[in-house]
């Protein structure tokens, strides 16, 4: 059962943070449809306890004590932990590997794995690097991570190839790049094993950062057969995993 005092206390919060410039008590007040005297007396003691600030103007916003509370949480996530029960949903959904992956200068790292009983054999495990430009966790970077770390990232790669397949030069890396752009997802057909189509997407936290990125490989047959729900359900665990690490997408 919700408690009233603090479900007003967690949209105050909410509010403050869409208005930057602060509110007023009255704006406030009338924006969540509660009663000034009540809100005053929540955004006073808000306010002697660190949480918001107060101007000369009589305007409320975000305080610091917010900022280290913050700074204490993301110390003490651990991004494998948390997207554990996603990436087991996944591998049972989808009966393919799943994997999670963080950036490492022009590598890829994984740093978890749900391993599918009839997966084929691949020889990404756990710890092991692969280069950003022919895998998807790498290719899921490279498109959502900011533009301008990508652009410089980019320009620093080496193009080897690992297969026929293989992205083969930055041209041809930037048309890909601006195409996952477009999905919201990032693919690996065949480039860094033969045989191995893989789907990545991006996974966010709390300050709205790319952190890491989820994918599920497979025979390349296998996984177009049933590309739709392997899709939807990627979309739904990265949005998930990124609500559970603090993301909130903004609404356009």
């Amino acid at each position: 059962m919700a408690v009233k005092s603090a479900e007003r206390v967690l949209e105050i919060f909410d509010l403050l943070e869409m208005h930057p410039n602060g509110m007023t008590n009255k704006e406030i007040s009338e924006t969540l449809n509660y009663a000034q005297s009540s809100t005053l007396g929540i955004l006073k003691t808000m306010k002697e306890r660190g949480y918001l600030l107060e101007d000369e103007q009589k305007r409320y916003y975000l305080g610091g004590r917010l900022m280290a509370i913050g700074a204490t949480i993301a110390s003490r996530i651990d991004v494998g932990k948390v997207a554990a029960p996603y990436l087991h949903h996944l591998m049972l959904t989808l009966e393919e590997t799943c994997f999670l992956g963080v950036l490492s200068g022009k590598d890829i790292i994984y740093i978890a794995k749900e391993t599918c009983a009839r997966a084929i054999s691949t020889n990404a495990s756990i710890g092991s690097k692969k280069p950003v430009y022919c895998t998807g966790l790498g290719k899921a970077f490279l498109a959502f991570m900011p533009s301008e770390k990508s652009t410089e990232l980019a320009k620093r790669l080496t193009f080897v190839p690992y297969t026929a397949k293989t992205v083969k030069n930055l041209d041809e890396l930037r048309e890909q790049i601006f195409r996952f752009r477009e999905w919201g997802y990032a693919i690996d057909d065949q480039e860094i094993e033969d045989g191995l189509w893989c789907l990545a997407v991006p996974i966010y936290d709390g300050s709205g950062t790319m952190v890491a990125a989820i994918s599920t490989s497979g025979l390349k047959m296998r996984m177009i057969e049933k590309f739709d729900v392997i899709k939807k359900e990627m979309l739904d665990a990265a949005e998930g995993l990124s609500k559970a690490l603090g993301y909130i997408k903004e609404e356009i």
